[in-house]
């Protein structure tokens, strides 16, 4: 999802700020009912942890799908590549239960950061840029992926036209390849790159990103306060409907010293900090979200279970009824009853 590489990834940054009264609005327009449906769920694993893929093997039954195969797109040429061996793929291959499915991931994210610059290039060369999507789709269904999510960032708002038309090209040879389904991720409340109408019905899924409200560079907050989860939410629905959102929770959290940017780091990881503190992880009731501070050194949040559990419902009353978590690895244990009862 939108990833920064190599550490426990974090989202691009996006000013909230500027869409807040929107949503605002949009939380007071609510209406519907949480949905009755079976909750989907969908988990992103990352090559580089082991912990990530061993979880995905333990609790592959409580899954529906596994996001594990990278493709990248190289960040001068836009040229696909693999950095990154699937040795999780034929694992869970087996193992899945009826209807699971293991998926790839297509990315422009390399060496720690997204490069617009190899898409834009396809985008000017419809030659490449065939040439690459046709490639995408050869390295899908010759790793035997069973669905593909597009996650192309870094772009500015005059690249519109270029990155849909990339995105696009990617999910129709695909398509023709047999990969089914096809989801783009999409930031949870900036359009101005990527449009609902733009994309569906080239994807089939949205996965609307819903987390870093704040972010690496911002002042402290909570990652995924339930109002503006709810909010964003309605916005994508609103725009494509909710049978086509898929809404991406995150697992992780941030430490934000008192100078200079936050770091990612994982439930565990907030656990160890506080403690070594002396202080206790304690919950934020504004936000639902875990939160502690060494005074003059830092303050963190972090998602837990009762977080993720909060979400579910508020995206479930929106009538989406499939989330993605983002990324196995980082979440506290509690999750995964979490998702039993949820489900």
């Amino acid at each position: 999802m939108s990833f920064a590489l190599r550490g426990l990834l974090s989202h691009r940054a996006i000013a909230a700020a500027a869409v807040g009264a929107a949503i605002a609005g949009a939380c007071a327009a609510r209406t519907l009912a949480p949905s009755a449906a079976r909750l989907r769920v969908w988990a992103f694993t990352v090559p580089w942890d082991a912990r990530s893929s061993a979880l995905a093997r333990e609790h592959a039954a409580q899954l529906d799908a596994v996001v594990s195969g990278w493709i990248q797109l190289d960040s001068l040429t836009g040229a696909p590549f693999a950095e990154f061996r699937d040795t999780l793929r034929d694992t869970l291959a087996r193992a899945r239960t009826s209807g699971m499915r293991v998926m790839g991931i297509v990315t422009n994210a390399v060496a720690g950061r997204f490069h617009p610059e190899g898409v834009r290039g396809l985008g000017a060369d419809p030659v490449a840029l065939a040439r690459a999507a046709g490639e995408v789709a050869r390295r899908l269904t010759s790793g035997g992926y069973r669905g593909v999510v597009i996650d192309l960032e870094g772009f500015a708002a005059a690249d519109r036209d270029v990155a849909t038309a990339v995105v696009r090209a990617i999910a129709d040879s695909a398509r023709r390849r047999g990969v089914s389904p096809i989801a783009v991720a999409v930031p949870a409340v900036d359009t101005t790159v990527f449009r609902g109408h733009d994309l569906v019905p080239s994807a089939d899924y949205l996965v609307v990103m819903l987390y870093d409200q704040h972010w690496t560079t911002s002042a402290p907050g909570p990652l995924a306060a339930p109002d503006w989860v709810r909010g964003a939410t309605k916005l994508w629905v609103g725009a494509v409907g909710a049978d086509h959102v898929v809404a991406a929770l995150p697992l992780y959290g941030y430490r934000w010293p008192t100078t200079g940017p936050a770091a990612a780091l994982s439930y565990a990881n907030a656990q160890r900090d506080a403690a070594a503190a002396g202080v206790q992880l304690q919950r934020d009731t504004a936000s639902s979200t875990l939160r502690a501070m060494s005074p003059g050194a830092w303050d963190l949040w972090i998602s837990d279970a009762g977080l993720i559990e909060r979400l579910i419902r508020e995206v479930k009353a929106e009538g989406v009824n499939t989330i993605a978590l983002w990324r196995l690895g980082q979440e506290d244990p509690g999750v995964w009853s979490v998702l039993s009862r949820s489900r």
